[in-house]
């Protein structure tokens, strides 16, 4: 696992830390090629949320999500987005590359060792697909997490 993975996972909710270890260790396995996996983003402050809700409505760029500041799992830490870095370099968001010449495209391996751990992935999204997007199952309504307490590191109260 790579160092900027390492961070990002220090940065989830203590719940999903150890688990979260675990399953981009077993996605580095499957992928015996080229490919290893990056936590690109985990935990998203709602100012950065907003930022990223601004994106294509009131600033230049694509929209990217429909998610304002309180409304994304990422908010609570309980979520997750990869790419593949390929030959420790290049990020890939590729979802049919086969770098490991399995015949089986490496973001799909990677999709499973999430969904065999209990969490749901973006990719299955009915609207607004989100690739890269994996959250803890149990934890998807941001309705009921705004509302919990929080801890003095501002994670929520389990």
């Amino acid at each position: 696992m790579d160092k900027v993975t390492a961070q990002r996972i220090d940065e989830l909710h203590p719940s999903v830390r150890d688990e979260v270890t675990i399953i981009i260790n077993e996605c580095n396995e499957v992928l015996t090629g080229r490919a290893q996996v990056r936590i690109t983003q985990g935990l998203r402050t709602f100012v950065e949320q907003d930022a990223l809700y601004a994106q294509g409505r009131t600033k230049p760029g694509k929209i990217v999500t429909n998610a304002k500041g309180g409304q994304s799992i990422h908010n609570y830490a309980f979520a997750v987005d990869i790419a593949l870095i390929i030959d420790q370099k290049t990020a890939s968001w590729d979802v049919k590359a086969d770098w490991d010449g399995d015949k089986k495209a490496d973001w799909m391996e990677c999709v499973e060792v999430f969904k065999k751990h209990g969490w749901n992935w973006g990719g299955d999204w009915k609207t607004f697909k989100d690739m890269p997007h994996f959250e803890k199952k149990g934890f998807g309504d941001w309705r009921v997490l705004q509302n919990k307490k929080r801890d003095k590191n501002n994670y929520i109260i389990l």
